[in-house]
């Protein structure tokens, strides 16, 4: 993750981050411990606040919260996307459910954080998807070997949590419930999170590989859930 300090804004200005939270000491918190890495902050307390100064500005990075008291912070976020579509979004809510992490991985969200979340795992998700540009600005030299690295850790890690699912009850139950908290212990992209706990065999195929009966027996139980 980079850390931008706030001397480090003298000689390159430092991102500017959007924060879209209507509970106020939420958005305030967020505001400060922002500042203190560096970031440039604005709020917006609403969807319609949030897009007027959006337009009004140029912004690296949104923090969006899902719930609103005049607008549904998915559909925003759509907004934002389709306006500038080099804009990374962290997702912020308390209201986290598998159909909503499904919706803003497609949408193409850096990152989805169930409230509560500490202050260091916003931190990590905001450095993270402010370094994704940057990543893929690296020369092709170098990218044409951190993938395939990539790909084979999110292929252990998939794994790991498929066979952990088989042996481990409660964690198996908190993923089938759609609680994605129980994935931060792996070192997962946003991607595989949200293909494990939707059960999303087409990116898992794709990504990991035939699957075996045993490994398949979670993924199974989530599609049957999903189909009732």
């Amino acid at each position: 993750m980079t850390t931008y300090h706030a001397n480090h804004a003298t000689a390159h200005a430092p991102p500017h981050i959007l924060v879209m939270e209507d509970e106020e000491s939420v958005a305030r918190g967020l505001e400060m411990v922002l500042e203190e890495e560096g970031y440039d902050v604005d709020l917006a307390y609403t969807g319609a606040g949030a897009l007027e100064t959006f337009e009004k500005s140029s912004f690296d990075l949104v923090v969006a919260d899902l719930r609103l008291p005049d607008s549904d912070g998915l559909e925003i976020i759509k907004i934002v996307k389709e306006r500038k579509p080099e804009t990374e979004v962290v997702v912020i809510t308390g209201y986290s459910s598998v159909s909503s992490a499904v919706d803003a991985m497609k949408i193409g969200v850096a990152d989805y954080l169930p409230k509560p979340f500490t202050e260091s795992e916003i931190k990590v998700a905001i450095g993270n998807a402010l370094s994704r540009e940057k990543i893929a600005s690296q020369e092709k030299a170098e990218r044409s070997v951190e993938p395939a690295a990539e790909n084979l850790i999110q292929k252990q890690e998939v794994l790991r949590v498929l066979e952990r699912t088989n042996r481990d009850v409660e964690f198996a139950r908190n993923l089938l419930e759609g609680d994605s908290t129980a994935l931060r212990a792996y070192d997962l992209s946003w991607e595989a999170r949200a293909a494990i706990t939707s059960g999303d065999l087409n990116w898992l195929r794709k990504n990991v590989g035939r699957l075996t009966d045993e490994q398949m027996i979670f993924v199974n139980k989530r599609l049957q859930r999903e189909a009732w």
